[in-house]
């Protein structure tokens, strides 16, 4: 058991920008949201799956929406409340912790802000591991906890249910919502038991991000120091040339091309991304894919860009890890894997291909 402080944030706001792919939406907003919260309702308490009572449920609150939009659209903390009072009326007030349903940027931290706002403790995992785009992208989908009802609320006062036949649909109608809504909402999904967790969630995640960001603000060799971390590998290092992104269907997509510096001086390095880094290819070959982790981080520091965050001459390196192995089975490739989104490549693990 432990209580994350205002200077956790600091760091968790970090290891989560890693852990997010580039995603997840921009880090610094949620973290200074949290650390408002704190400042006003004290720590929040941050316990272990195996520290939930056997009858406890678990709550998952998010953003939904493209990054690039929450960069200007800061949330208010009224739409928090609105979102908690509607996913109480339609799932029940039991609701004995939050957390995370991704391990990225801004979505770290929201449930960061309910657990203080409420007072009930966060819990140390989450259902992706790193950051997907997709509201049916994350592990109890993937084993076949629907995704509904789901609950959504904007800055306005608005507020919509979704009840769907499958996660797909969710997905689908949400990303409707989130672009009638201003490109950005908050969301609540999973009202999940202590067994569901056990056996679907995807554990420590929260404390991964604090010792990430802890490693990159007290490292001299911090990206060597990340590979021992997080079993890393890097896959280039070079100076951004170009970046192309828009935004589309409450996504951002986009590729990012690099030239090479250093060993990788002859070579190319083109980074697709759909609010998250789906695909690596150097010198136009698949170096690591979706649900591998990509993320780019400064040269110099180590520290996470962001895929809006991406801008021409920054130096860089392409840095790899391994996808949870709950991701590595045929129904997860199947909702994550590059042919998903439309790639023609077949899922390599980063361990064979690197």
């Amino acid at each position: 058991m432990k209580y994350l402080d205002k200077q956790d944030m600091d760091k968790l706001a970090i290891g989560a920008a890693l852990l997010g792919t580039g995603g997840g939406g921009d880090p610094y907003v949620g973290k200074l949201m949290a650390q408002q919260s704190i400042d006003k309702y004290g720590p929040v308490q941050m316990i272990t799956i195996d520290e939930l009572a056997a009858d406890a449920t678990v709550a998952t609150f998010a953003m939904v929406g493209a990054p690039t939009v929450l960069v200007e659209k800061i949330p208010n903390f009224e739409s928090f409340d609105i979102l908690y009072e509607e996913f109480v009326k339609y799932n029940g007030d039991k609701i004995d912790a939050v957390m995370p349903i991704e391990a990225g940027g801004v979505n770290s931290m929201i449930p960061i802000i309910f657990a203080a706002i409420k007072e009930v403790p966060i819990v140390d995992a989450d259902g992706m591991g790193r950051a997907f785009p997709e509201m049916q992208m994350d592990t109890f989908n993937v084993n076949g906890i629907h995704n509904t009802p789901a609950v959504f609320a904007d800055e306005k006062g608005n507020t919509a249910i979704l009840n769907t036949s499958d996660g797909l649909w969710t997905e689908k109608i949400a990303r409707s919502l989130t672009t009638v809504m201003g490109g950005s909402i908050l969301n609540g999904v999973y009202l999940l038991s202590r067994q569901e967790l056990h056996d679907h969630a995807i554990h420590h995640t929260v404390s991964t991000s604090i010792a990430i960001g802890e490693t990159l603000t007290t490292s001299k060799q911090p990206i060597e120091d990340l590979q021992v971390l997080l079993d890393g590998t890097i896959l280039f290092r070079g100076k951004i040339q170009d970046v192309v992104r828009r935004t589309d269907g409450g996504f951002v997509k986009g590729t990012a091309t690099l030239t090479g510096l250093d060993a990788d001086k002859d070579a190319t390095c083109k980074i697709e991304f759909q609010n998250e880094n789906l695909v690596c290819l150097v010198d136009d070959v698949p170096r690591c894919t979706t649900p591998d982790l990509i993320t780019v981080l400064d040269l110099e520091t180590g520290m996470p860009i962001t895929t809006e965050g991406l801008k021409f001459g920054a130096r860089c390196v392409v840095f790899a890890q391994p996808a949870d192995d709950k991701w590595k089975t045929e129904a997860g490739i199947r909702t994550v894997g590059p042919g998903y989104f439309g790639y023609d490549y077949d899922y390599i693990p980063l361990e064979k291909n690197s």
